[in-house]
């Protein structure tokens, strides 16, 4: 996955920078254009969709994502050749390969229309990129965002996945998960993607204080030279989601730390209110 930073049209290379990979430049491009659908993108959407379903046809697959059946089929076999989706009686499900917490119960779609307001009020008061994640088996999944305004800003591709360990927004995602996903995590090895990436010890220290304060800070741990601060949205039966702002360090200075510290556990809150609300109606 990449990791950007966009910068003015014409400013030259800013780097881009990817789990176990570095890829050349990055330059920019209005929000409405990162939003611009991938095969990528798609696929995850299908696989959210089936998680969301429980279980589900191809062909109301292809209704509900208005994707052609071919389509659809293609995406299928892929994921079931990697054990992310089975098939049962002519229905999918998510394979042996991903374990999705109680809180997944909240479709992603709901999810994505009650946060949206919330994500466009965090990016008008922090002034940077505003996210929603969810967790997917062993890894973060850039839901929705909505990015700064600012001609330099930090965004990460629509549909990224993202390793549970490194940043503030994966690591609220760990720290509320099911020990059995924290001890695999450390199992499969944290590999640094950043000289900032956590090891074993400090990520475990993380966790701990994540689930006492609800608050994450990384510094650098996805994208050299950013920062990101995240909480978690609850629902009842669990974990929903994390919420978080992101932009780079020169602009994310302690007065602005200390303004997020107020705005996220609001913003959160008002996101948990509408899940309830919409719950009851």
């Amino acid at each position: 996955m990449r990791y950007l930073f966009r910068g003015v049209a014409g400013s030259g290379e800013i780097g881009r920078f990817g789990h176990n990979r570095c890829v050349a430049t990055a330059r920019d491009r209005p929000p409405e254009e990162a939003a611009e659908d991938t095969s990528f993108a798609r696929g995850l959407r299908l696989l959210l969709t089936v998680a969301d379903r429980g279980e589900i046809r191809a062909d109301e697959l292809s209704a509900v994502l208005e994707t052609p059946l071919s389509s659809v089929y293609r995406y299928l076999r892929t994921l079931s050749e990697f054990g992310f989706v089975d098939r049962h009686d002519g229905r999918y499900r998510l394979g042996p390969r991903l374990v999705i917490g109680t809180g997944s119960k909240v479709t992603s779609e709901r999810l994505i229309r009650l946060a949206d307001p919330v994500l466009r009020m965090l990016v008008e008061e922090a002034g940077e990129t505003a996210l929603l994640m969810r967790r997917v088996g062993l890894s973060a999944v850039n839901l929705h965002q909505v990015e700064a305004r600012q001609a330099l800003r930090v965004a990460l591709e629509p549909g990224a996945m993202l390793p549970l360990y490194a940043g503030a927004l994966p690591r609220v995602l760990l720290a509320f998960a099911p020990p059995e996903i924290v001890e695999e995590v450390v199992s499969q090895g944290i590999q640094a993607i950043t000289p900032q990436t956590p090891s074993e010890q400090g990520l475990r220290l993380s966790l701990e204080d994540i689930a006492s304060t609800r608050l994450a800070i990384s510094e650098g741990e996805l994208i050299p030279g950013s920062v990101a601060m995240a909480v978690p949205i609850f629902r009842d039966d669990g974990i929903v989601a994390a919420l978080g702002v992101t932009g780079p360090a020169d602009r994310c200075g302690l007065a602005w730390r200390a303004r997020i510290r107020r705005l996220l556990p609001s913003a959160a809150e008002t996101i948990m209110a509408a899940l309830a609300e919409d719950r009851q109606g």
